[in-house]
Formats: C-alpha cells, sequence, structure tokens
C-alpha cells in the first residue's frame, strides 16, 4: 500500500523550534519573468467591486515583485493581457500568476461529448514554467499537463512531502518547524494509503499566514489528481496540503517543464519558512528547459487504476460511516451559514455570492447502507448487493487487467489482457499481440491489443515488430495519459497523440450501409482537434467482396478514387489531403482499397460557410465494375 512520505528527518524536525529565514539571501544569477493579473481573493465568490480587484491585482504583482527581486539578479513583472509565449524565451523561468489572452477557443459539442478548453500555450512550448494555484490547470489544461484540477481547496498548511526533494535544501536555505496537527477529516476516508489505520496527526509545516476560510478576501489553492500523476518519468509528486481531497492530492510537483506550485497567497502571505521554498522551486524549473511532458493528460475525467483502490475502500461500512459523519457535518456548517444569511438580509445588508446560495440550502437526508452502496458501487450492486467480500474479491482479480476509456471512470475488464494472463500495463502483451499478428492467429485479438495500449496503427505486422524491437527498452505505460505504453523520448513523432486523436475522430463518422445494390456509402465530419486545429474526415465504406481503386497503372482501364475538398470563403487547407495506401491487385502496380477507408484533410481559418467534399470512385468485384461514380457531402462550418 502506499505510505505518505514523511521521512525520519522531517519527524525529529517537530522538535525543533522555529528559525527566522535570512532576509537578504545572496541572488541567483537567475532571468525570471513574472506574469500576473490576478488578485489575492476568490472574484468570483464575493460582490467584489472592479476597482477593489484591480488595486489587489496591482499590490499582489508588487508582492511578486519585492519576492523575486530579492532572490534573483534579473525580474521582469508584466501583466497576463500583455503575455505571449515567445516571451518566455528571453528568462531561465516565466512564473504564471495570471491568465493570458487564449490563442485557442474553447470548443465544446456537446452532441458528441467533446469538451476543450482554452488554450493559453501551444504543445511544444518548452520554457520552464512554474504556476500558482488555479493558474496551473488553466494553463495546463489544453496542452496535457497532469496539474489539473482535483480540488480547489488547498488550505495553508503543507502535509506527506518529499523532505529529500532539492526545492527543500537549496540553493536557498530551508529550515522548516515541522508540528503535529490533526489529521484533516477527509483523509480518514482513504485508510488504504495507511495500511488500514489512519493516524490521528500528522507532521505539518506552514505554508501560508491565512486559510481561505479565515475571510472571503483570500485566495484558494489548488490540488491537482494523484492518479498516476508519476507513471511517467517525467512527473513527479512533492508535497500535499490539507483540502478535502486525498492524503496524496498535488499541491506541489512537477509534470516536464511545468511546475505546480498548488498554494495560492502571494509573498506578503507566505510564511518567511515557505518563501526559500518558493524561491527554490523557480531554481529548480529552470533546469527543465525543453523538457516538455511526455504524457499528455488531455482529458482530467480519466480514471486511473488507483480509482480501483478506492472503490474498494469505499465500499466498507467503516468509509459509510465517514461518509454519515461528514454529511451531518456539513448541514451543521451550511445551516449555521443559512441562519446568519437569513439574519444579514433581515438587516437590508447585501449578501456575497455564497451567503446567497445559503439562503437556498436543504439539508441531505442521511442514506442507509443500501443507499450508499447503490450510490458508490453503481451497476456493481446489480451482481454483489451487500455482500462487501465478493466486492473485495472483484478488485483484487480484476486490478491487473482494468482499464477506463478516455473522460469515463468506468474501470472495465480488459478480456484479452487477462485471458494471456499478462497485466496490461506490461509491455509483454505488446510483443505477445504482435505475435499474433505475425502468426496469422487471433489477429483480431492482437489488434485490439495495439490500437487499445498504444498511439500507434501499422498496416503490417513487419512494422508492429521494426518499432517494438526499437523502443522496447524505452517503453513505459501511462494511465492519465491516456492508458497507452509511451517512448522514452521527445524524439519528434515518437509519441504523436494527434495521430490517435484523428483515428478516434474519424471512428466517430458513420458512413451508413451498403449493399450490393449499393456497394459503396460515403460520410464526412468536422472536428477541432486538441491543438486547436481543425479537420475534414471522410469515411468511405465498401461493401464485403467489392473494391475501389488506389492508384491506377496506365494500362489498366479503371477509374483511381480521388477527393476534392473546397472551402469557404476565410478558410483554407493546410497541407495535402492524407490518404492511405492501397493494397496490391496485380503487377501492372495497379492498387485497390477494400473495408473502410479514410481520408482527412487539416485547414485553418474562421467564418460560416459550407465545406464541399467531393469523392469519385470507381466500384468492381471479381466479375464486373459499376459505372464511375462522383459523390458529393456538405458539411457546415460556424
Amino acid at each position: 500500500m502506499r505510505r505518505l512520505f514523511i521521512t525520519a528527518v522531517c519527524i525529529a524536525c517537530v522538535l525543533c523550534s522555529a528559525i527566522s529565514i535570512a532576509q537578504t539571501p545572496n541572488k541567483l544569477q537567475l532571468k525570471v519573468l513574472y506574469v500576473g493579473g490576478s488578485p489575492e481573493f476568490e472574484p468570483t465568490l464575493s460582490n467584489i467591486s472592479a476597482e477593489t480587484i484591480e488595486a489587489s491585482v496591482k499590490e499582489r504583482m508588487k508582492s511578486f515583485e519585492a519576492f523575486l527581486n530579492n532572490y534573483f539578479t534579473s525580474v521582469t513583472v508584466i501583466n497576463a493581457e500583455d503575455y505571449s509565449q515567445e516571451m518566455s524565451a528571453n528568462y531561465d523561468v516565466t512564473v504564471m500568476d495570471g491568465l493570458p489572452k487564449p490563442i485557442t477557443p474553447l470548443y465544446q459539442d456537446r452532441a458528441k461529448g467533446i469538451y476543450l478548453w482554452e488554450g493559453y500555450l501551444t504543445d511544444d512550448f518548452a520554457f520552464p514554467m512554474l504556476t500558482i494555484g488555479y493558474i496551473s490547470d488553466k494553463i495546463g489544461r489544453r496542452i496535457g499537463t497532469k496539474n489539473d484540477w482535483y480540488c480547489l481547496c488547498l488550505q495553508s498548511d503543507a502535509h506527506s512531502w518529499r523532505a529529500e526533494h532539492p526545492i527543500f535544501h537549496g540553493p536557498f536555505e530551508v529550515k522548516m518547524t515541522v508540528v503535529d496537527k490533526p489529521t484533516p477529516e477527509p483523509i480518514f476516508g482513504y485508510p488504504h494509503h495507511f495500511d488500514g489505520a489512519v493516524p490521528e496527526n500528522l507532521p505539518m509545516w506552514r505554508v501560508q499566514t491565512y486559510d481561505y476560510n479565515a475571510t472571503d478576501r483570500s485566495r484558494i489553492g489548488l490540488v491537482s489528481r494523484p492518479g498516476g500523476y508519476e507513471d511517467s518519468p517525467e512527473a513527479e509528486y512533492i508535497s500535499s496540503g490539507v483540502c478535502a481531497k486525498s492524503p496524496d492530492a498535488v499541491a506541489i510537483g512537477r509534470h516536464g517543464n511545468f511546475f505546480h506550485w498548488g498554494f495560492a497567497a502571494s509573498p506578503t502571505y507566505l510564511t518567511e519558512e515557505a518563501k526559500p521554498v518558493l524561491a527554490n522551486a523557480i531554481a529548480y524549473i529552470a533546469k527543465f528547459s525543453g523538457q516538455t511532458p511526455i504524457a499528455r493528460k488531455y482529458n482530467d475525467r480519466t480514471c486511473t487504476r488507483d480509482y480501483a483502490k478506492y472503490l474498494k475502500q469505499f465500499l466498507s461500512h467503516e468509509t459509510y460511516e465517514v461518509q454519515l459523519k461528514s454529511i451531518a457535518e456539513s448541514n451543521e456548517a451550511m445551516s449555521k451559514m443559512q441562519n446568519r444569511a437569513k439574519e444579514k438580509q433581515a438587516r437590508g445588508e447585501k449578501l456575497d455570492q455564497i451567503e446567497t446560495i445559503s439562503l437556498s440550502f436543504k439539508p441531505s437526508p442521511p442514506m442507509t447502507y443500501e443507499q450508499y452502496l447503490r450510490r458508490t458501487a453503481g451497476n456493481l450492486y446489480d451482481s454483489f448487493g451487500t455482500d462487501l467480500d465478493a466486492y473485495g474479491k472483484y478488485f483484487d482479480e480484476n486490478y491487473d487487467y482494468f482499464y477506463c476509456e478516455e473522460g469515463s471512470y468506468d474501470l472495465k475488464i480488459d478480456a484479452d489482457a487477462k485471458q494471456l494472463g499478462i497485466p496490461n500495463n506490461d509491455k509483454r502483451l505488446l510483443d505477445e499481440a504482435i505475435k499474433m499478428l505475425e502468426s496469422g492467429k487471433d489477429t483480431e485479438k492482437g489488434k485490439r491489443i495495439l490500437l487499445r495500449y498504444t498511439l500507434l496503427d501499422f498496416s503490417t505486422p513487419a512494422e508492429w515488430r521494426a518499432w517494438y524491437e526499437q523502443y522496447k527498452d524505452l517503453l513505459f505505460f501511462t494511465e492519465s495519459g491516456g492508458w497507452v505504453f509511451l517512448i522514452n523520448s521527445r524524439e519528434k513523432g515518437l509519441n504523436d497523440y494527434k495521430a490517435r486523436e484523428e483515428r478516434q475522430a474519424t471512428n466517430r463518422v458513420d458512413a451508413g450501409e451498403t449493399s450490393d445494390d449499393e456497394p459503396v456509402a460515403l460520410n464526412a465530419e468536422s472536428a477541432i482537434l486538441q491543438d486547436g486545429s481543425r479537420a475534414v474526415f471522410i469515411k468511405m465504406k465498401v461493401h464485403p467482396g467489392y473494391h475501389v481503386y488506389d492508384y491506377v497503372a496506365n494500362t489498366d482501364p479503371f477509374i483511381a478514387t480521388s477527393v476534392d475538398i473546397d472551402f469557404p470563403h476565410g478558410y483554407r487547407p493546410v497541407g495535402e489531403i492524407k490518404r492511405p495506401l492501397g493494397n496490391y491487385y496485380n503487377r501492372q502496380g495497379t492498387t485497390e482499397y477494400r473495408d473502410e477507408v479514410l481520408f482527412s484533410q487539416v485547414f485553418t481559418g474562421t467564418g460560416n460557410g459550407e465545406v464541399k467534399c467531393k469523392v469519385t470512385y470507381q466500384c468492381c468485384d471479381r466479375h464486373i465494375c459499376f459505372q464511375p461514380q462522383t459523390k458529393e457531402i456538405s458539411i457546415t462550418l460556424n
């Protein structure tokens, strides 16, 4: 079981008295760009005037400027609205504490379940960056960093830190006062992190001088999801903190060239002990220039295998009792807030947003144990009911074979891997799947495994084998990065998430049904991809026993398949139309397409109008050829 990362060195510090940090350390030769623009509080949670917010933004920027100048030789301070990512090339580290103008707009298609957040950087942004609080999630969401939004609930004390980590040892001296404090109540819901016995107290270290719930004029810190955070070699958990989530929620961590500092207070409200740690974090991330993330967490709603441990633990009577207590405490706290809001309203005073919401609060009724199991177990309740031993056996026996589809918290069992007896995070599974293709036995199973757990789609067993033998020693498995094997390398093209994304987009295109009378069906759709690019995907479905032609030799009388795409005003194609290689047809060199054929075209632009796709082809079987046909499909852009 995973244990908290408190070393004997830390525990010994409990006995130490506080020692103040030097006010004027020797400055480090480092060029730092501070990008501000956020206030010292959460403006969405209070009725605060624009003037007050603007004043707070300025004070926060001044606070960071003074702090950074105390530690580094060169500091530039700008507002986020003036930032562009090219500016970071001129600095050793960018400290991001505000939101720049987005370079990629928000995109959603509810019918297809697609929701892409605004993008502020490109995927290839390679300069060291430290992000503060919720800015970590905003900046990193579209480019796939693991510094996501688990909970905006981080308070002022750190716990479960890795005391051996470099940010606690230099270049600036760190002397931490560690004190045993009561274990936060939410942690008692995660006893599997402590081998079953949650301690009554945890060693803690004060990072900020206030807790966000002590005043409505304070910033709330952010913790990121711990599940899969360290399942790739370029990510490291450093510390957790007091919050409403699990004991390993990531309050401080690094993914590639991005450092997540979840504590949201400006230096004005950092403890004197925390300031050199933040300065060390800035110095530390400077070492990772060019080391972009390898595993990309493009969808933060995709679960990891840790979720099985979570469910197993939560399907227990002990956790049920913890939940009942939590509901009762929440009801009591909200009832008190509601009463205060009513009293304030009766006096004619203005209510803030939370107080207004509290007026409509209704206490949650306590759950029965059966209701709790139904809600927590979901579909598993239909199989196991209240049999807790059956749940435990299910999770233990299938742990090595669980996987989740993108954007899902529905744990599925990979029947293929289980039948082979090879865990799906063991690269031997890929080797076995390639052997299936090479032998011609269970080829569908082999192809299914390879497509599920890699970003690739080779057309021949030889290509799969060559790839595996070349990179097998560099392969690692990432769950947070999409339940795939990746190569521990940043060489361009090796870990091509976009290729997989395009494949998934084409899978959503339904070409329609075919028959002997209509052996070819066609359909097309446009999609916006994670990096902001747009593409048209055309799917051609060919009836079994029939084929169309890819390339036609001069000596053959057939008609090759051609694809023409006409874009409306305001749009233009980027590059050439992608089309697959055809299969062997005859000695003259003519090639053919069978089954499903996919064409795609990346394009750019803005405006309304229709994309017109025209596909010309000739379909034949072993005996006859149909007359050449041309079909047109229109796609509306807006």
